[in-house]
């Protein structure tokens, strides 16, 4: 495989395009496409779409029935095709053209030399500063038309689907401004018939709060049809005798602005963004009701025409024109974070709440390490208590120091419950380990510095056990602390250990996600000073399980991988099913350089980590082993805990079924198909 094209990771390129109209001089208006066309072809643009009537302009009034005008719209026009035969992408122009003695607002597709097909306007504005209907005709009832363009004829109406047959899953629909506006959009039974790229060419002029109208409209679009949205807009050169343009573009993709331009533009301007066909297509298989109403509405749907053409697409490294978010759950827009935190918080607390509720309001039990995951569920029960007007004494919080426990986190642990008021214990678990050690007979009981899993599962077992038979004893539940990310690796130790509680608050938290949720609480003030300061140093300490001893510190991102790398396989393989190669290259895109992108707000500096392909290719491989391989009898026992992300959960009651003994055979052979020495070279 070519790993480094777009292409053939799902990927077509798209341009939203708003140049210089000159009203009543369709040369002066083909050239001005042309230059548009030119500049989208050396960019690698798959599909390019322009404004309504870009050839005529749109603010003509009665010139438009002029046949001088009407025939340089086809001089035009011609030109345009002749001079496309070089040129890359799928062209999307407005312009008027006669048709069975009428004049028609029509899109005209254009591609390497030809007209693939010509989509009249549907509906037409009539109404406040719009006459459309003066001059022009409605398009709804030409469904399985045909139109002479030049020598050609080609098929007409707005039931056309545009096919690529050399690049799945690009297959284009068209509609114009006013087309867009209506209650059912030409374009959402386009979708249902298939398309996947939405365009809307429009002439629209601007009035304040419009903008965000249209960007209302475009971005639902995109989400409702499960589609790629491309608008453009008219601007420069329109008439303002008695209103004014704006040049807007924007380009959604499932209700996500990937690009757009500046209003009011000086010059031309062209959106371009990469929309990811394969995030469409497992949409819309996961997603069975939107096939449910396709079936509903198939009267209409299966009545579109496909017509398929070669796009030949660029080939090799043209980058990507998109941005991919490093942290996939964890948004970069301070704003949105902040609000994604809010709501986590308030599920994890909302589902706690409940639960007590629901079995007679039990004491909680938890064990505190002073690491990110139990502080946060620390945090959880001690609002929980606080909302439903419990002391916090009714959290019993216990430290369960074992072999390795650095004087660090226990402090921190200490600290925390202490400033919490939570009812706070400590169990020293060594002497019971040491006895079971020895009766297993393994050498660590005697003292012999052997580390294997046993020696760790023994501790991580034990504090369990102490937690339940706690539970028993003072009327509690246990509260679970592993996070989606454990879940995920199958990074806990099953039955009897830390995989197993009554209740876990963080099942559906990733752990590159905990710990904004922490800064949250400190910046929000959801506590006082002193626990804060706590939680402000718990940030600062390296992930361990602490359960090996010796001089260095026991890293969990040594064995399993860095957190970064492993949530966002998690994230692009759970929300969309993605190829492993195809991560590897989104991942390649998100980290090979630090300097380039967004980062969370208040990310460290000093955490800001980059990883090259190989390592990428390695930490991905560990991934899917333990993901596809292994871990899946561990996740197919967790206990109860509320979904809070949409990148999904891993419970076998909600988002993940799978069967606990899989193996990652089909993964792994996908990850062979390409080298990560030599994909960039």
């Amino acid at each position: 495989m070519d790993f480094r094209s777009i292409h053939e990771h799902g990927f077509a390129r798209v341009a939203a395009c708003t140049g210089l109209t000159t009203v009543g001089d369709p040369i002066a208006n083909a050239e001005d496409v042309l230059e548009l066309a030119e500049r989208c072809s050396d960019d690698g643009v798959d599909v390019a779409v322009f404004t309504e009537l870009a050839l005529s302009g749109y603010s003509l009034d009665d010139l438009v029935l002029q046949d001088a005008l009407l025939d340089a719209v086809e001089a035009g026009l011609r030109r345009i095709v002749a001079d496309s035969v070089e040129l890359q992408p799928v062209l999307v122009l407005g312009a008027p053209l006669r048709h069975e003695g009428r004049v028609f607002n029509c899109a005209v597709v254009v591609h390497r030399g030809r007209v693939l097909g010509v989509v009249p306007k549907s509906y037409l504005p009539t109404y406040r500063e719009f006459y459309e209907r003066r001059q022009l005709t409605p398009g709804d009832d030409r469904r399985g038309g045909v139109i002479r363009v030049g020598d050609q004829e080609v098929p007409f109406g707005p039931d056309l689907l545009f096919e690529a047959a050399d690049l799945a899953g690009l297959v284009l629909h068209v509609e114009i401004c006013e087309d867009m506006w209506v209650p059912v959009p030409p374009s959402a039974e386009a979708a249902l018939a298939g398309a996947t790229v939405l365009a809307n060419l429009s002439g629209s002029p601007i009035t304040v709060g419009r903008a965000e109208q249209r960007r209302l409209l475009v971005q639902s679009a995109s989400a409702r049809c499960l589609a790629a949205s491309v608008y453009a807009a008219a601007g420069r050169g329109e008439s303002t005798t008695d209103l004014s343009w704006d040049g807007q573009t924007m380009i959604y993709e499932n209700g996500v602005l990937l690009a757009e331009t500046a209003r009011f533009p000086d010059g031309d301007r062209i959106a371009v963004a990469d929309v990811d066909l394969d995030l469409l297509r497992q949409e819309r298989m996961r997603m069975g009701t939107f096939d449910d109403n396709r079936r509903t509405h198939a009267d209409r749907v299966d009545g579109f025409r496909r017509i398929r053409f070669d796009l030949r697409p660029v080939q090799g490294d043209i980058g990507l024109e998109r941005r991919v978010e490093r942290f996939p759950f964890v948004p970069a827009d301070e704003a949105r974070l902040a609000q994604d935190c809010y709501e986590a918080y308030n599920i994890q607390v909302a589902g706690l709440v409940q639960r007590l509720e629901a079995i007679g309001r039990p004491k909680v039990v938890i064990g505190v390490s002073g690491g990110l995951d139990s502080t946060q569920a620390l945090l959880v029960a001690a609002q929980a208590m606080d909302r439903t007007g419990r002391p916090r004494t009714d959290v019993l919080a216990f430290s369960l120091p074992g072999f390795a426990t650095g004087d660090e986190t226990s402090g921190n642990a200490r600290s925390l419950m202490r400033s919490l008021g939570v009812t706070v214990g400590e169990i020293d678990i060594r002497p019971t380990a040491t006895t079971m050690l020895r009766e297993l007979g393994h050498p660590a009981g005697d003292g012999e510095p052997v580390y294997d899993v046993t020696f760790e599962n023994v501790q991580a077992g034990l504090r369990t056990d102490y937690l339940f038979r706690i539970a028993n004893q003072r009327g509690g539940i246990v509260l679970g602390t592993g996070d989606l990310s454990e879940l995920a690796l199958g990074w806990s130790t099953y039955g009897v250990g830390d995989q197993m509680s009554h209740y876990n608050v963080n099942g559906g938290i990733p752990k590159t996600f905990i710990q904004h949720l922490i800064r949250w609480v400190i910046a929000t003030g959801q506590f006082d000073a002193e626990v804060s300061a706590t939680l402000g140093r718990i940030l600062d300490t390296e992930i361990s399980p602490e359960l090996v001893p010796g001089d260095q510190l026991q890293s969990t991102e040594s064995k399993v991988g860095p957190y970064a790398l492993q949530d966002f396989a998690l994230f692009h393989v759970l929300r969309y099913g993605f190829r492993p190669s195809k991560i590897a290259f989104l991942a390649w895109h998100a980290w090979h350089d630090p300097a380039a992108g967004a980062w969370p707000p208040h990310f460290p500096e000093e955490k800001r980590a980059a990883y090259d392909l190989p390592e990428i290719r390695r930490w991905l491989e560990v991934f899917l082993r333990r993901f596809f391989g292994f871990a899946q009898f561990k996740r197919s026992a967790m206990p109860n805990g509320p979904k809070v992300l949409a990148g999904g959960s891993l419970s076998p009651r909600g988002d993940w079924r799978a069967p606990s003994d899989g193996t990652a055979t089909a993964w792994l052979a996908d990850l062979e198909r390409w080298d990560a020495e030599r994909a960039f070279d």
